[in-house]
């Protein structure tokens, strides 16, 4: 019994009940004018024919049969005009069976009428609509209550009807499913790529502190204590920006994203691993200019978690650098001596990370422990093509 009267408590069935009753009322106008039932069937196809019509339909069937999904971009009903002649006849169909839908409204508004008239015809009067032909009796007041029952039977039923034919006839075409699940995935790919980069920059930074910290409180040297703490401060900066940013991309949809870093600015990371302690040999060969933005931003991210790796398991020791971009390939590599234990990578997500990015834009990382040494190395390709078909085929597309 629950199950059955749930329906008759929802707002969307009386707000479906009204989006039947839109095209009724405009039928019960013509038919003051003529008795030709078949003529509003016969002007919905010129109608149904412009391509407007079908935005107009499908904002009206959002806001008054599925008021849940408006404005989201999965709906099951979309908001949009013909693009196609199918979209079109699709359109004139819908027109077609909203029409005849309304035929149950117009049975419906009738039913109450009939429930007055019972309640009238106790007191004497002659009952008319549905109930003509019925005598006048006190008893009738009993019968009042039955036309309601199918009343709320079409009510419900015609609005659901109303609501599959709109998602059937007005739903999103394939191509228009296929953009939104395109663009639910680029959302998807780039809250992973922000969390990525909140990861790198924080874990960066918080190393830095760190092994900082560690060492002017062991040097017992004003000198270095001041350049520690100048390198903690101006790393920390760094990445309360990187905070910032991914914050106020998360908060406010639509927000540009501010300029990240590129490889151009690796002399950063450089600065900062050094002063932590690290001899950082670096060589840069070729001409980073030539490296797309995407790349260029990835090859920053890491090699600034390749930096940070190093600092937090091996401590501030000589490090090589290598840069190179040649033969159309952006070639990373980052190489520290092993020292026992401690100069092995942890077990966390810092390294799974490099080769999610390398591996996004079509690339290779390689991480191996050879000749005493932990090297991360890394190559990404250039051409734009390949790394952007890579993306498309990591996002399912």
């Amino acid at each position: 019994m629950h199950r059955i009267l749930t329906p008759l408590t929802s707002a969307v069935t009386y707000s479906r009940w009204l989006h039947m009753f839109i095209p009724a009322a405009a039928a019960s106008v013509w038919f003051f004018i003529s008795d030709a039932f078949w003529a509003p069937l016969l002007f919905a196809v010129p109608i149904g024919l412009i391509p407007a019509m079908r935005l107009e339909e499908g904002i009206q069937a959002q806001l008054l049969l599925t008021p849940s999904e408006r404005g989201r971009p999965d709906a099951s009903i979309a908001a949009a005009s013909s693009s196609s002649w199918a979209e079109r006849w699709r359109t004139v169909l819908w027109l077609e069976v909203r029409l005849l839908i309304s035929a149950g409204a117009i049975l419906a508004l009738w039913l109450p009428v009939a429930s007055i008239e019972l309640v009238l015809s106790a007191a004497g009067r002659p009952p008319g609509g549905l109930a003509e032909g019925l005598d006048p009796h006190w008893w009738n007041v009993l019968l009042a209550p039955l036309p309601i029952v199918p009343l709320l039977v079409l009510v419900v039923l015609g609005g659901r009807l109303s609501t599959a034919a709109a998602r059937w006839l007005l739903g999103p075409s394939p191509t228009d499913r296929l953009t939104v699940l395109e663009g639910l995935t680029e959302e998807l790919l780039e809250r992973n790529r922000m969390a990525r980069e909140l990861h790198d920059s924080i874990g960066h930074a918080l190393t830095v502190a760190v092994v900082q910290a560690g060492a002017a409180r062991t040097a017992n040297d004003p000198a270095f204590t001041e350049r520690a703490l100048a390198a903690i401060e101006e790393t920390g900066r760094d990445a309360l920006e990187d905070l910032e940013r991914v914050l106020r991309v998360l908060r406010e949809s639509g927000t540009p994203v501010s300029r990240r870093p590129t490889l151009a600015e690796a002399e950063r990371l450089l600065d900062s691993a050094r002063s932590s302690g690290a001899k950082v040999d670096a060589r840069v060969s070729g001409n980073l200019g030539l490296v797309p933005a995407p790349v260029s931003r990835e090859g920053y991210r890491i090699l600034q978690e390749s930096l940070t790796n190093v600092l937090r398991h091996a401590g501030p020791v000589s490090v090589r650098v290598t840069i190179a971009v040649a033969d159309g390939r952006l070639e990373l590599e980052v190489a520290n001596p092993l020292s026992g234990a401690a100069g092995l990578p942890g077990s966390g997500s810092g390294l799974r990370g490099i080769r999610e990015r390398a591996a996004l834009l079509g690339g290779r990382a390689r991480t191996e422990s050879r000749e005493d040494e932990w090297r991360v190395s890394v190559s990404l390709p250039l051409d734009g093509i390949r790394w952007s078909d890579a993306v498309h085929r990591s996002s399912g597309r």
